[in-house]
């Protein structure tokens, strides 16, 4: 009985409110927006959407940023804002006794605005008049005239707080709003804003329970939680140790992944992957989130980088998500953010089949997405593409182009991205977890699978330093840069080597410009575009003082193994010993990896010699360390000789190489 008080005192507090909203809201109808005229001024963008939004609510239909377009200096400088029915019909369905409902009319109202050079925007050019009905009654419906107030946001995160669900929530709400036309919201907007882990019954303590066993395993355990306002779990993260170690390792490119859990709701399960010296999955850290936005996502980005010891990474790999987008500006300024390929792939159908054409639509772009050697060839190849199937206005197809820079292979190769695919057959943002949780997976399961996925990761990455230090693939050439690569690198690299020293059959060197400081070459090779071949010109440039060669394949900057282009010149010029600058560190079997000394609850880690050894000589180091702790003299001394100890061990490695058993 006391929780009814205190939801119906809660109930008088809000109709008050509803009220005073009521009454504000009146104020707003009432006071007339002004018509669009040319020469009206704005302070930004946003102005001109929240105008323009203003007024298509008061006559009767909603808006939508249809396009913009950049100066030669990067910065936006025209805009078109547009009636959201803008835009050919298209019909998506194949069957043609099964039509699909379609609101694009190619409505032509719009608002047109430039840039000028005090900073602000001004409209040059409008079109007022629709070609279809309007209705000021109904444009709560549009999704860009829906708001969830503070006060019914309050409201339904405390009564969900009671266990009163959504429907029943809104229910109360409409009555006293006076009916459904009287609110600013629709259910599916109440919720999206329920901020909070829907988590089943015994899903707390056993994610508890878990995470005690992982501290009790090993003390640099991470993990935090988020609350709510109300107190409620919002957010998780965690990393066990060996991720964090892995992160000092292979923590230069992540792959950012979301997958789902369902108990009795969806839970987002998002996962942070690397990718290690044998080029396979790595874990960096998971986390279970109450929402796919961009306060959620800033939270998540920015704890696993406190986890991570405050270090970024170079380079991250997400799907085409604008909250994410904007959470990684946020975190990861400096870091290169890129969108996975195969997932904007598979969004062709969805965004393109309404069109009759759409099988050659999707050929076509296929083709200048992929067969674009340079930037130059896709942007002749994308604009032909365009203008022959007349998808100008198409904003999906906008928006993607504008942003070229994050997906289209001939834009991001001049990275390193280690070695993730651009190709067709290559890329996809392979979930960590495949073959461990599917959609009915619930929490509990999930937790008590982690350990098995994780372990079966180890194991296959132990599979592959014992084949990688005991088996030997064997040349296939004299050259002395092929047996340079054999004894460095792990077997998975040093076959990516061998089919680019193989792939010289292809190619034709048949021009060389010698300079005094840079020579430049130039060859022609017969590349593969799919079950087709077409010759391409490629064009290395060498330093003749430092021996540096560059090639505009951009191979070796993306996926850090020379490329066929770099080895005909080094041939060509006689150098057969690569310079170090090339054999990357990453990729070689030869150092020895932090991440395989961390004691693991899920490897057998007790039995391993090394382990052993490595657990012995850090119980040493902490005792040693709590003597010395109280005196800076003491302090000094253990670190020199700490310092000299790791001089002479390195020595010996530089000496020995590895020999030694792993």
């Amino acid at each position: 009985m006391e929780e009814e008080k205190t939801i119906g005192s809660s109930r008088v507090e809000l109709n008050e409110n509803n009220i005073e909203n009521a009454t504000e809201e009146t104020r707003n109808v009432k006071e007339k927006i002004e018509d669009p005229k040319v020469g009206m001024m704005f302070n930004s963008i946003d102005d001109i959407m929240k105008y323009y939004t203003r007024y298509g609510k008061e006559k009767g239909f909603a808006v939508a940023k249809r396009s913009s377009k950049k100066g030669d200096d990067g910065e936006v400088r025209y805009v078109t804002i547009a009636c959201n029915r803008a835009g050919k019909p298209r019909n998506r369905s194949s069957n043609p006794l099964k039509l699909q409902s379609e609101s694009k009319t190619d409505c032509k109202a719009q608002l047109r605005a430039v840039l000028c050079p005090d900073g602000k925007w001004i409209l040059n050019a409008m079109v007022l008049d629709h070609n279809h009905g309007l209705s000021p009654s109904r444009t709560r419906y549009y999704k860009c005239n829906r708001l969830l107030e503070p006060h019914a946001k309050k409201r339904f995160a405390s009564n969900d707080k009671a266990d009163i669900r959504v429907k029943k929530n809104l229910k109360s709400i409409v009555v006293e709003a006076g009916g459904h036309g009287n609110l600013s919201f629709i259910e599916k907007d109440c919720r999206n804003k329920l901020s909070c882990l829907h988590l089943g019954e015994g899903d707390v303590a056993a994610m508890q329970d878990f995470f005690l066993k992982m501290q009790v395993d090993n003390s640099d355990f991470f993990y935090t939680m988020d609350f709510n306002e109300n107190g409620r779990l919002r957010n998780v993260f965690w990393a066990d140790a060996r991720s964090r170690a892995t992160f000092k390792e292979f923590g230069d490119v992540v792959m950012f992944d979301t997958t789902y859990l369902v108990n009795k709701y969806d839970i987002p399960f998002a996962h942070f992957v690397g990718v290690n010296h044998h080029g396979q999955s790595t874990l960096l850290g998971c986390g279970l989130i109450s929402n796919e936005d961009t306060e959620t996502f800033t939270w998540l980005f920015q704890t696993w980088l406190k986890c991570m010891f405050g270090c970024p990474p170079c380079a991250i790999v997400t799907d085409h998500d604008k909250a994410m987008k904007k959470a990684i500006e946020i975190v990861f300024p400096k870091a290169r953010h890129r969108w996975c390929l195969s997932h904007i792939m598979e969004k062709l159908s969805k965004k393109l089949r309404g069109y009759k054409e759409y099988e050659s639509i999707k050929i076509c772009m296929q083709n200048a997405v992929y067969d674009s050697l340079t930037k130059e060839e896709f942007e002749e190849s994308w604009g032909k593409f365009v203008e022959k199937y007349k998808l100008e206005s198409n904003e999906w197809l906008l928006g993607l182009y504008d942003e070229r820079h994050r997906w289209v292979p001939a834009f991001v190769k001049d990275m390193f991205w280690a070695g993730m695919s651009t190709t067709k057959q290559g890329e996809s943002m392979h979930a960590f977890f495949d073959g461990y949780i599917n959609l009915k997976t619930t929490l509990k399961q999930f937790l008590d699978q982690y350990e098995p996925a994780i372990a079966q990761k180890v194991v296959n990455e132990n599979n592959e330093d014992f084949n990688s230090f005991n088996l030997c693939i064997p040349c296939i050439t004299h050259y002395e840069m092929e047996k340079q690569c054999q004894s460095a690198y792990t077997i998975a690299k040093f076959k990516e080597f061998q089919r680019e020293l193989i792939g010289n059959i292809c190619c034709n060197l048949f021009s060389c410009k010698k300079g005094t400081v840079f020579s430049e070459y130039e060859l022609r090779e017969d590349v593969s575009l799919g079950e087709s071949h077409r010759p391409a010109i490629f064009r290395v440039y060498v330093n003749e003082d430092t021996n540096e060669v560059n090639c505009n394949c951009q191979l070796f900057e993306f996926r850090g193994i020379l490329c066929r282009h770099q080895i005909m010149v080094f041939i060509h010029r006689e150098v057969y010993r690569i310079p170090d600058k090339y054999i990357l560190k990453r990729w070689s079997k030869t150092v020895i990896r932090s991440h395989n000394k961390v004691r693991i609850s899920y490897d057998n880690w007790f039995v391993k010699p090394e382990a052993q050894r490595y657990d012995k000589m850090c119980k040493a180091f902490y005792e040693v360390a709590n003597l010395a702790a109280d005196s800076e003299d003491r302090c000094e001394k253990v670190m020199a000789q700490i310092q000299e100890l790791k001089r002479e061990f390195e020595n010996e490695e530089g000496v020995c190489g590895r020999n030694k058993p792993i």
